[in-house]
């Protein structure tokens, strides 16, 4: 029998493809949000914050990027509220869904930030004791 808990060869990376309905537009949301980007071509790019990375693609399906979701942990949701109100993120991209960080049933502070495309990001803390 064969275990399945071995993997064949060590793991190097592990990105997320996240849609773009208008790429250039994303782009920019994504570096004014604090993101760099690594590289980049007209296809997709890779942004970066402190060590993380995905990939933003330019491709859309509506309802793919409307269930989509990214969860980035901080250690402080609100000063990432605070960084998104200074920017003016939601008058700037005209964005549906940005909510100040609450507490949620499951224990942690979420901040709700839905991008140009709709995919939505939670970005939580754990709440301080």
């Amino acid at each position: 029998m064969t275990d399945l808990h071995i993997v064949p060869s060590k793991v190097l990376n592990l990105m997320a493809f996240v849609p773009a309905e208008d790429f250039e537009l994303s782009r920019r949301f994504y570096r004014d949000l604090g993101f760099h980007e690594n590289w980049g071509d007209a296809q997709a790019c890779e942004l970066e914050l402190q060590g993380y990375r995905f990939l933003l693609q330019n491709f859309y399906v509506k309802d793919h990027a409307g269930n989509f979701m990214m969860h980035l942990m901080v250690e402080d949701a609100d000063k990432w509220w605070e960084h998104i109100e200074n920017i003016g993120l939601k008058e700037r991209y005209e964005l549906s869904v940005v909510k100040p960080p609450e507490l949620q049933p499951w224990g942690l502070r979420v901040l709700y930030l839905a991008d140009p495309s709709g995919v939505l990001w939670h970005i939580a803390d754990r709440p301080r004791a």
